[in-house]
């Protein structure tokens, strides 16, 4: 099934990267420190929070550079619109609560993607491979045609799309959209899916997306 979507606007990261719709990192200004070993207090050369003599005051460009260090795993969010498919890459996806079992992402209210997420009762959430970093770049793609020939999906569960070969999904109706800035934190409980896919997860980190290493 062959159908064309309008890509929601996406941050281009330092490497050229397309950076997920929900994404917070972007490029980061200087050199970041190695991360303290909560075992041993701070990394050797840099200093604590307590002198304050390399903390950083709360901004945008603060919590950007600081979650330019934090890997995340990649999903692909879907929902159905009016007869057509939406979707957006993120990495915002949670595990709330196993009882009821609920979990949650972010979508910016100005990706093209939010008018489905906020009219639909069920979305499609789908957990990529490390083989698939072409299907990552593409539902993160702004103009991109994400539902074409080089997607495979079909119609699932509540007319959701399902995209094919990927670790695991679920299909999840909506439980709460929450305002936080510019985004919503949605809230949805699984009601059906398939945990039964091939292969080691694909993570997001440092603007770009790489394999899980031992």
């Amino acid at each position: 099934m062959t159908m064309t979507t309008t890509a929601p606007t996406a941050h281009t990261a330092a490497d050229a990267t397309p950076a997920p719709a929900d994404a917070t990192a972007g490029p980061a200004s200087g050199d970041a420190s190695r991360p303290a070993d909560p075992a041993t207090g701070p990394a050797s050369g840099t200093t604590g929070p307590a002198s304050g003599g390399s903390a950083l005051p709360g901004s945008p460009e603060l919590l950007r550079s600081v979650f330019r260090q934090h890997a995340a795993g990649v999903a692909v969010i879907t929902a159905e619109s009016d007869g057509r498919p939406a979707g957006f890459t993120a990495t915002s996806l949670n595990s709330v609560s196993a009882d009821p079992p609920l979990l949650s992402f972010t979508i910016g209210t100005g990706s093209s993607s939010w008018p489905a997420i906020r009219d639909s009762e069920h979305v499609g959430v789908h957990i990529l491979g490390e083989h698939q970093k072409d299907t990552a770049g593409l539902f993160a793609r702004s103009g991109a045609d994400r539902f074409g020939p080089a997607t495979d999906w079909a119609a699932g569960p509540h007319g959701v799309p399902v995209l094919d070969g990927v670790l695991a999904w679920l299909v999840c109706r909506i439980v709460a959209r929450v305002p936080a800035g510019e985004h919503r934190v949605i809230i949805a409980e699984a009601v059906v899916g398939d945990p039964a896919g091939d292969g080691r997860p694909l993570l997001y980190h440092q603007g770009r997306f790489n394999a899980l290493r031992d």
